[in-house]
């Protein structure tokens, strides 16, 4: 990443790129899906910014920004488009400490910026995991106290602990879906039973795939929901298993969670939990937009300027 690249210099340039990514055949008006180029009009002059345009089906103006998560920001678009390299290109993420010192902006427009860009981050329309063949894993962990602890029905009137937040109970549920060489999709649930654990899996991996899972309980009886369903034994050790010449684990799982929890202790240290489905999403899109499926750095900036649009995250709902 070359930090004197014009596009994070000039907000010109900037504003140029994110132009290109978001409308590559043109300017299309964000308030009422007008692509006509003959019914836009750029406006210049003294007495216009630069960037405005004016579309004459609904005689409203507006700029790139307008209609995505950059809208109504004062932070210039250079240092917009510097953050979305700077998030995508680090593998376990980018305190918005560090945002703030690179940026040169304060604090607090830091952490919210980067709370901007992990809702552009965010996959609004998920495809189904797998299919005909393909190998889903399915795996769940627990990271951080919750906020809101839950003691279990032997502990039912008797006074809470900090003692007690050792154990998953009074942890966060993170359920992992992971497509075998493929994406990645994870969910925040307020508990991990089973009837939590067989929706999302049931809703998300198409019926045709082969579901790999450990020995929990959690994933009893889904043999009757997919192609075929192969289970290792963490408990004795046993991390991969063959079957009929296909390694059966949960491996793929086990390396995203890795990668999740070495970013949230090392890089991020602290996450209140209702801010903790934006992390994950954070997490969830690099590692669907890895250098393995053949996306770099710089096509991983392009997919977040794109996939800030049509989404709003405002000072007052920033969660």
């Amino acid at each position: 990443m070359n930090l004197s690249d014009p596009r994070f210099v000039d907000p010109t340039a900037a504003r140029e790129w994110l132009e290109a990514q978001r409308w590559p055949n043109g300017p299309v008006c964000p308030h009422c899906g007008n692509v006509d180029p003959a019914k836009i009009t750029s406006l210049k002059g003294k007495a216009h910014r630069p960037g405005l345009y004016q579309c004459a089906e609904c005689r409203e103006q507006f700029t790139v920004t307008v209609g995505s998560v950059m809208e109504r920001s004062k932070i210039p678009l250079n240092k917009w488009v510097m953050a979305m390299h700077l998030l995508g290109a680090s593998k376990k993420g980018m305190s918005s400490h560090q945002l703030h010192r690179m940026l040169g902006v304060t604090y607090q427009s830091a952490w919210f910026l980067a709370h901007r860009i992990r809702e552009a981050m965010r996959d609004a329309t998920p495809r189904v995991l797998g299919g005909d063949g393909n190998i889903v894993e399915a795996d769940e962990t627990y990271y951080g106290p919750t906020e809101h602890p839950r003691p279990s029905p032997q502990r039912a009137g008797r006074p809470y602990t900090k003692r007690g937040k050792g154990g998953p109970a009074n942890k966060r549920p993170i359920v992992a879906l992971v497509e075998r060489g493929g994406n990645v999709r994870t969910f925040h649930v307020p508990v991990a039973d089973k009837e939590t654990v067989t929706k999302i899996v049931r809703e998300n991996v198409a019926r045709e795939s082969k579901l790999h899972t450990d020995e929990s309980r959690l994933y009893t009886g889904s043999d009757q929901h997919f192609a075929s369903h192969g289970t290792v034994k963490h408990s004795a050790d046993e991390y991969v298993r063959y079957e009929d010449g296909e390694a059966i684990h949960t491996n793929s799982a086990e390396g995203y969670f890795s990668i999740f929890k070495r970013g949230m202790r090392g890089v991020y240290q602290h996450c209140k939990e209702k801010h903790l489905h934006r992390y994950l999403a954070e997490f969830d899109f690099r590692y669907n937009n890895r250098i393995a499926l053949g996306v770099g750095d710089f096509e991983r900036a392009g997919k977040i300027a794109k996939g800030a649009e049509g989404k709003r995250l405002t000072y007052r709902r920033p969660h």
